[in-house]
């Protein structure tokens, strides 16, 4: 099976505006490029497509070596599944979708391994850190709040076999101060 990890990425200068109380515009930048290539770096050794709006974005993935696809305009949900459906026609079987806040990432290519659909919820059992899916699925993408009972609800729907793997690693993100904890984070 051909598989290839598709990042969303936001504007380094708009990210983690909900960590403004403790750190500053140039602070979280940095946070967020630094989780970001810790994602890039998981996902050796498959290919990496970072999705994103944001000229500084894409250059600072070329100059990480991953691809980009370009998605403006189109919110984190058009833009993920516009980056599945352009990555099914360049001959990917599946995409590993995973966020690029994710400090303690380490591999994701066991996901390339699953068959059906695989989700990676937050620690919190809310959000979902990382979705793997064949590209022909269909699947769509509803991130934001509550994002993992939809995205259940839509493996249901696809017809695929599916499952919730919690991983403590792919599952910590960084959305709100608290998340700014674990000693292994360093940038």
């Amino acid at each position: 099976m051909k598989a290839a990890v598709a990042v969303p990425v936001k504007a380094f200068a708009q990210a983690k505006m909900r960590l403004s109380p403790v750190l500053g515009p140039a602070e979280r930048a940095a946070l967020a490029a630094g989780m970001a290539e810790r994602v890039l770096s998981a996902a050796s050794p498959l290919p990496v497509y970072v999705v994103c709006d944001d000229s500084g974005v894409a250059s600072w993935a070329a100059a990480h070596g991953a691809r980009v696809i370009s998605t403006p305009g189109l919110g984190l949900n058009g833009a993920v599944t516009e980056a599945v459906t352009r990555l099914g026609t360049l001959g990917y079987d599946r995409v590993i979708v995973a966020h690029g806040d994710l400090p303690l990432a380490t591999k994701l290519a066991w996901l390339a391994e699953a068959e059906g659909i695989t989700l990676v919820p937050d620690r919190r059992e809310d959000g979902t850190n990382v979705i793997s899916v064949p590209s022909a699925s269909g699947f769509r993408f509803a991130y934001g709040p509550g994002s993992l009972h939809r995205h259940m609800d839509e493996a249901r729907r696809t017809g695929l076999d599916w499952r919730v793997v919690r991983d403590r690693q792919l599952g910590w993100d960084v959305d709100i101060p608290s998340d700014i904890v674990p000693a292994e984070i360093t940038w």
